[in-house]
């Protein structure tokens, strides 16, 4: 008897939105093939001849139909002889054909009217294939012509991803609510085909309004989307080309769903999205596959945009798992330009956001992974960069104290300074003069670790000293224009009698990427060694003076500093600002 799963199979056609791999076939593959009452049913259900030599040309069965091209209609490479494909279908792929060749006369217009018949047609649809099911469950034959009219119908409905306007009407008509419902179909490729809808009405290139998105993916949400995608990640077989594509639109809706931060917490808390790919991450394959990668990725997705999904992750081990996946990668690289880079760099990406939490700060710490950190500061090519981030990330704030003692105690140092004397893109050395801001911030006063810190300043003539101020010079140039730009602009708005509007937050963005936080980071570090030792603070003078500048120009950093605090309140690190106002009262 037929395998009514098998009818729905089919190569994957990859959205526009990422690319999926799908494997290449010879042409051999697509020929057609001999049908017997014993052959499998992987043909969509349409009968076909075999191509094969015929000894003889003796006429048998049936005369052959009258060459369709007399009657003037051209049947595409006989792709439909001999049938197999029911009239519902038919008429199915005959509408979007017309639709595809714009033909004015036969389409119909795409308003709230043809929506409703369209829902109502989908409603009997579904309503048709369950009635079928059950009363045949054990006789295919009997409802899977009621299926491929579902999957044709089902499949229609990508045309709305092209009228957003009609989502709200989409929703209250409950279709949104039976698309959903069928996620949970006996038929897996049914399911597949419903997340692949739902992944194109979704998708962020959808010319969509925010309040149309959201009526739609509510009345998605309030039919349990989120369990029922669960769900058939856990039927989904990866061994099989079709359920891995099924996966990979899984994959697709939760990124979509995620853009709204509310929905991204929920999947971490009412789902078991987390543990699952966690798991997927881990999982050995020969070659990084293209749903191993998606899986890394939208488990940076979930864990940058929820704290409470970070506190979830770190509960699982989350930080030792990464550790784990990284450690092969801290002497050697990953294939440039394939999978498993992209799933390098969103391990990375997961690691770095959860280190703003106290919590990953302790976890990486005793998990060693700044001991990792500096093996790949020393041996590494593409993880250097990235571990030089993840060091500045677990070594700041007001909680990093632990890990720049450990930082100290396990010898980094050394390999830090290193780093620093050499010449780096604007993003490593903004991470370097992070971490060195960070060690002066937190080891405590008098202690070994601290001594060092200043030591290694002091040491070789005070050439650290020198390589802080070229820094620092180098940015004041590029923001001294920046402001000078930015005054200019001022005061055009001011003789044309115009408001300054928005205007901050793009001018604030050009003098950050002019330089204006190496600037400040290089003054913070400045201020803190003259604070620190007299033999420094002499050093500075000196190099200021040069330029005929003082000590007053790091004053002015850091009071400038002090009034973003003041600007904005509500997220200011007070012990920070505290640290600030200090260090201001040394350069005098």
């Amino acid at each position: 008897m037929a395998n009514i799963d098998d009818l729905f199979k089919k190569p994957y056609a990859p959205s526009n939105k990422r690319k999926l791999e799908v494997p290449q076939y010879s042409s051999a593959s697509y020929k057609v093939t001999k049908v017997s009452p014993n052959s499998d049913s992987k043909s969509n259900g349409t009968a076909t001849v075999e191509d094969e030599e015929d000894d003889d040309d003796i006429e048998a069965g049936p005369a052959l139909p009258p060459d369709e091209a007399e009657d003037g209609v051209a049947d595409e490479e006989g792709r439909f002889f001999g049938g197999g494909i029911t009239s519902g279908t038919a008429d199915a792929l005959n509408y979007i054909d017309e639709l595809d060749t714009g033909d004015g006369a036969t389409a119909e217009k795409i308003d709230a009217s043809w929506l409703r018949k369209l829902a109502l047609n989908f409603e009997r649809r579904i309503s048709k294939n369950s009635e079928l099911r059950a009363k045949f469950e054990n006789d295919p034959q009997k409802f899977m012509g009621s299926e491929a009219d579902l999957d044709a119908d089902l499949k229609a409905l990508s045309i709305l991803s092209d009228h957003s306007d009609l989502y709200g009407e989409f929703a209250r008509l409950g279709c949104a609510a039976s698309l959903v419902s069928l996620l949970a179909h006996e038929n897996t490729d049914i399911a597949i085909d419903a997340i692949e809808i739902i992944k194109e009405l979704t998708d962020e290139d959808v010319e969509a309004q925010q309040q149309q998105w959201d009526l739609l993916v509510d009345a998605m949400l309030d039919a349990d989307l989120l369990n029922l995608l669960y769900g058939n990640v856990s039927r989904l077989d990866e061994a099989n080309e079709s359920d891995r594509a099924g996966l990979y639109h899984v994959l697709a809706v939760i990124e979509n769903l995620s853009s709204r931060t509310a929905i991204a917490e929920s999947l971490g808390k009412n789902t078991s999205f987390i543990p699952w790919l966690l798991k997927r991450v881990q999982q050995k394959e020969p070659v990084v596959s293209q749903n191993k990668q998606y899986a890394a990725e939208i488990l940076a997705i979930l864990l940058q945009s929820s704290s409470p999904n970070r506190t979830l992750f770190f509960s699982l081990d989350g930080i030792d798992i990464l550790l784990q996946l990284l450690s092969p990668y801290r002497k050697r690289d990953p294939t440039k330009g394939t999978e498993e880079e992209e799933f390098v760099e969103n391990l990375f990406d997961s690691l770095t956001c959860c280190l703003d939490d106290s919590e990953g700060k302790i976890q990486f710490r005793e998990a060693e992974g700044i001991e990792l950190c500096l093996i790949m500061l020393r041996e590494g090519k593409m993880s250097k960069p990235r571990a030089l981030r993840l060091l500045d990330h677990a070594l700041g704030g007001s909680e990093g104290a632990t890990c720049c003692q450990k930082l100290v105690e396990v010898a980094g140092l050394k390999a830090i300074f290193t780093a620093f004397m050499k010449k780096h893109d604007t993003q490593t050395t903004e991470h370097l003069l992070g971490i060195l801001a960070s060690l002066l911030r937190s080891l405590p006063g008098d202690s070994a670790e601290r001594i060092r810190l200043l030591a290694k300043f002091v040491e070789k003539d005070y050439e650290k000293i020198d390589r802080v101020m070229k820094i620092r010079r180098e940015s004041a140039s590029k923001v001294a224009a920046v402001d000078q730009d930015i005054r200019r602009e001022k005061a055009r708005l001011s003789s044309a009698h115009q408001d300054e509007g928005d205007r901050g937050d793009e001018w604030l963005s050009r003098r950050m990427d002019a330089g204006l936080y190496s600037l400040q980071t290089a003054d913070v570090v400045l201020a803190w060694l003259v604070a620190e030792d007299a033999g420094a603070k002499n050093r500075i003078q000196g190099l200021l003076a040069e330029r005929d500048e003082s000590l007053e120009v790091v004053r002015a950093t850091l009071q400038e500093q002090l009034r973003e605090f003041d600007a904005d309140a509500e997220d200011s690190d007070v012990m920070f600002q505290e640290m600030l106002m200090t260090l201001v009262e040394y350069l005098v």
